[in-house]
């Protein structure tokens, strides 16, 4: 199964809940956050390799072209522009349809790789983490999350660390889940954003539940709007100052007994909720 974490808004521990679930349950992890990954702290014990990723744009032959403009009429994304000498590209702009090349009269049009970033994989031996980090200036992530998701093991059942927000990435990202983890914390912008991303998974058609993450903190009662919905609260993870510490020092929290029972309490929920 590919089991998705995911959240309405960034910073809510999403990433925290992911490599302590994977670990405690023994699986492999995805981080598909590429344009912030940072699950790689937890795993630098491991040897890494990495590969290119690319997307392909379109490359006009000026020698054939004849300025016609029926490639600049039928890109839906406007990444080409019709200039009085030349056709021109712009591929920041463009999504990779193929429209155009497969539609030019003469032929005039092929396409090429645009690099967008790099596959990573970490492997220790007893865990092993694929992410991908996207380049510097590279608008759109969604070509190198659809690589990292490839990269999964279809026999296997991984943890996925997905995009914080409902933007496209998010959407890519979660599609395909068998189950996703919403993470949220106790507060009026996470209980907003988290309802948002609700309505994104039940668009989608994904079983979910919620991980209330900073409990204790006051704001918003997440566990009524989830009772409101249907929605099973997973589990909860205090708000406590050794929590953030452990934390920002790249640390476990199952490494400490105090809280490696609550990890495997919730793990045992989500595949019970999983499996359903």
């Amino acid at each position: 199964m590919r089991i998705a974490v995911a959240s309405g808004k960034g910073g809510t521990g999403k990433t925290m809940i992911s490599v302590n679930l994977s670990t405690v349950a023994g699986l492999d992890m995805i981080d598909l956050d590429v344009e912030e990954p940072n699950a790689f702290l937890y795993f630098e014990d491991g040897a890494s390799t990495k590969s290119g990723v690319n997307r392909p744009v379109p490359s006009i032959n000026e020698e054939v072209c004849d300025l016609c403009g029926e490639c600049v009429r039928i890109c839906a994304f406007n990444a080409l522009i019709r200039l009085p000498n030349k056709i021109k590209v712009d591929e920041e702009l463009c999504h990779g349809c193929g429209a155009c090349s497969r539609l030019c009269h003469l032929q005039a049009i092929k396409e090429i790789d645009h690099e967008v970033g790099d596959l990573i994989t970490i492997d220790s031996g007893e865990r092993r983490l694929n992410y991908g980090r996207l380049k510097i200036g590279e608008a759109n992530s969604i070509p190198l999350i659809a690589a990292v998701k490839d990269s999964i093991p279809s026999d296997k059942t991984v943890i996925v660390d997905c995009p914080p927000g409902t933007s496209c990435n998010m959407v890519e990202a979660v599609k395909d889940s068998d189950y996703a983890i919403m993470v949220t914390e106790p507060t009026p912008f996470g209980a907003h954003d988290l309802v948002m991303a609700i309505e994104v998974l039940e668009r989608l058609n994904i079983p979910h539940g919620v991980v209330i993450n900073k409990d204790g903190s006051c704001g918003a009662d997440v566990s009524a709007i989830c009772a409101s919905r249907g929605i099973t609260v997973l589990g909860s993870i205090p708000f406590r100052k050794d929590i953030a510490e452990f934390h920002a020092a790249g640390e476990l929290l199952i490494n400490h007994q105090i809280y490696r029972q609550k990890f495997i309490d919730i793990w045992k929920t989500v595949m019970k909720e999983a499996r359903i």
